[in-house]
């Protein structure tokens, strides 16, 4: 069996074996197979992913040797015809495919949308069960340790909202359980490493309210109006400033994740 790994580094392992290629371009095009899974890349995607608007005369012939390297480095040992792997031609490009719970982001999609159905139906605890596991397969930025041209940098950056999605729904499913003591030390750290994303700092300040740290909550806002004004010249988002007025009447509420932006 083959599992491919790409949230993180790039890592496919075969009968529990490592079978990660180590070339670099050999890398890339394994990569953008596995974001194009089970649809045909045409060899011009491929050569335009690997070299841009500058590929070589022979970039045709060089895409073939990569895949034949992948095709040698994929297959088992019961796979004796060129074609029984998982690696296919086709007329005009070639075909990576990838059985269901094989690859972990897919596995995060599947997650984190049944995890947004749970919370659409106000079934907290299993939103949030399911995006602790969906979450769990993140190791890094997506494909951390492979060259990006354009078609994977869009999918390594869709990827990424939907990591960020993952993350304020659970954070909300949290908030909505009562869990805020419990989540104040992890949304100071997402408010940190984002400080002008207003969903997070917003959840740090209900989280801090509802734990009894009204003045840190009031400090939260205070630090992200100043950043907001002198960055970009704006002021918090009106649901925001609601908010604000939440804290100081002390009339916080699990009710006020609705004020957030997103």
């Amino acid at each position: 069996m083959l599992t491919w790994g790409t949230l993180g580094l790039l890592e496919v392992t075969r009968d529990g074996r490592r079978a990660t290629p180590t070339a670099p371009k050999t890398r890339q095009v394994l990569a953008l197979l596995l974001a194009r899974r089970n649809t045909l890349v045409p060899i011009p995607v491929i050569v335009a992913e690997l070299w841009d608007h500058n590929p070589p005369r022979s970039a045709t012939a060089t895409v073939q040797t990569y895949v034949y390297q992948l095709r040698k480095l994929l297959q088992s040992d019961t796979d004796t015809a060129a074609e029984s792997g998982p690696l296919v031609t086709g007329a005009t490009g070639y075909v990576l495919r990838v059985g269901p719970g094989e690859y972990d982001a897919q596995e995060f999609e599947r997650l984190s949308a049944e995890a947004r159905a749970a919370f659409d139906a106000g079934d907290e605890r299993t939103t949030a069960d399911l995006l602790d596991s969906a979450l769990a397969r993140w190791g890094g930025p997506p494909f951390a340790d492979v060259t990006q041209g354009p078609v994977l940098q869009a999918h390594a950056l869709r990827l990424e909202e939907l990591h960020m999605h993952a993350l304020e729904l659970r954070i909300a499913a949290g908030l909505r359980l009562g869990r805020h003591r419990e989540l104040v030390g992890e949304l100071k750290e997402l408010a940190c490493a984002y400080p002008m994303h207003e969903w997070f700092q917003g959840g740090l300040i209900i989280a801090l309210e509802r734990s009894g740290r009204r003045s840190e909550a009031l400090q939260v806002y205070q630090r992200l109006r100043d950043l907001l004004r002198e960055e970009l010249g704006l002021d918090p988002s009106s649901g925001l400033q609601q908010l604000r007025q939440h804290v100081i009447s002390d009339r916080v509420s699990a009710a006020d994740l609705d004020l957030l932006p997103g």
